[in-house]
């Protein structure tokens, strides 16, 4: 089982946790002037690269406070953890 820490709480089990997709995805301000491209480039297109990813995480059986984590796509190991508009941790690929 993965194991999953919570900024708050400590380190979990994975099921007590659900992904909330990419972190740092900043919402247009003025949706009414975007272009049905733009619109849809904000809805659908993420990075989803091979490796260090910043993810949005939900610890939805605990504090079910919202937080951030670097985590590699590949090996699914968690190289940190923070709090939303903290800044993120440096880490090694």
């Amino acid at each position: 089982m993965l194991k999953i820490e919570c900024p708050w709480c400590g380190e979990r089990d994975q099921t007590e946790f659900t992904y909330g997709g990419e972190a740092h995805i900043a919402r247009p301000l003025d949706t009414d002037s975007l272009t049905d491209e733009e619109w849809g480039d904000y809805l659908f297109f993420r990075k989803n690269p091979k490796g260090l990813h910043n993810e949005q995480w939900i610890h939805t059986g605990g504090c079910r406070r919202w937080f951030n984590a670097i985590r590699n796509t590949v090996t699914y190991k968690f190289h940190g953890v923070y709090k939303p508009g903290e800044p993120a941790p440096e880490v090694e690929s």
